[in-house]
């Protein structure tokens, strides 16, 4: 069967619903989204409904921000500092972690299944048994203040295809690459394009590195978010990716979307086909680009500011979730 092209892609459902909706995770083979937003709330809905009616499992009490899925357990994380871990089948609680001392940010899933990382503005990455929801380790990276003695976040996180490496990512535009073994700090790239600093108007840090992902050998690692912004008043850059052969700090490709924001989702095909970042500021954007000869295949505006977006085990549906909507689309070959 031919692979789906980029080109083809389509909005097919339009699902509004109220609040941000800033994380999604998908239960394989379905169109069951588990989805985290703004009422605190991580609940599960079927997008393949126009209407659908949402199941309530976890109320954070403060922002839900994050939810993954490995196999049949949940975690979510959100403002109140905490992981929660539940039973998707059973539709029971497992545990509560309180994991960090401030928000937590974002969470990734290690390629087998067994590991969770976790980020948070307490500036620590923490590994965890996904099993048994023991702490594996903590990895300390990442400065507490920027150089302008404000206070820093740790964005994101991002595991390499075959499970060895895990990226992630700050406010300031620096990525720590770790040993997922044994905690060792293997590099350190730094992506200032990424961070802007407002002395004047604002007098406050801006931007900061809001999605990663590995090259599918994990040679490289691609970093997005918003590049310089100009008009700190409207908070309006360029969304902008940098790729990085993390063992030799050196940066090998860079590109811009066009349009104003931040790239919040990057996913690298794993056959190398294409690199796909997402995001949004007013509206939503996607960007499809050939990695190979460094060119634009595709790219297309989004009816809403996208968080999270999951694609299907075919590579032929995407599933979006963010501003006051859930989005659909598909591409076929």
């Amino acid at each position: 069967m031919p692979d789906p092209n980029p080109r083809n892609l389509r909005n097919v459902r339009e699902i509004n619903r109220a609040g941000i909706h800033f994380s999604v995770a998908r239960v394989p083979n379905t169109a069951r989204l588990l989805v985290a937003n703004s009422e605190n709330k991580v609940v599960e809905l079927d997008a393949s409904q126009a209407n659908p009616t949402a199941r309530e499992f976890v109320d954070h009490g403060r922002y839900a921000t994050c939810v993954r899925l490995a196999g049949n357990t949940v975690v979510s994380g959100g403002y109140d500092n905490r992981l929660i871990w539940w039973d998707l089948q059973n539709n029971r609680v497992i545990r509560t972690i309180d994991a960090h001392t401030r928000q937590l940010r974002q969470l990734a899933v290690s390629p087998d299944g067994t590991k969770l990382a976790s980020v948070a503005d307490d500036m620590v990455c923490r590994l965890w048994n996904i099993a048994n929801g023991e702490r594996i380790r903590e990895l300390r990276g990442h400065e507490e203040r920027t150089p302008t003695n404000f206070g820093s976040m740790l964005y994101c996180c991002a595991f390499s295809n075959d499970g060895t490496k895990l990226a992630t990512g700050d406010r300031v535009g620096r990525v720590c690459i770790w040993n997922v073994a044994n905690g060792e700090r293997l590099s350190t790239v730094e992506v200032p394009s990424l961070y802007t600093w407002d002395g004047t108007q604002r007098i406050r840090s801006i931007g900061g590195i809001r999605s990663l992902a590995f090259s599918p050998d994990g040679t490289q690692i691609a970093v997005g978010g918003v590049g310089q912004i100009g008009n700190v008043d409207g908070l309006s850059g360029p969304s902008r990716v940098e790729v990085h052969d993390w063992t030799r700090r050196q940066r090998v490709h860079e590109f811009q979307g066009n349009q104003q924001g931040l790239f919040n989702k990057l996913v690298w095909h794993p056959d190398n086909h294409w690199l796909c970042a997402i995001g949004g500021g007013g509206n939503g954007f996607i960007l499809f680009t050939n990695m190979r000869d460094r060119t634009t295949i595709h790219q297309m505006n989004l009816p809403m500011h996208v968080h999270d977006s999951v694609f299907s085990e075919d590579w032929t549906t995407l599933y979006h979730v963010g501003h006051q909507k859930i989005v659909v689309q598909e591409m076929r070959p």
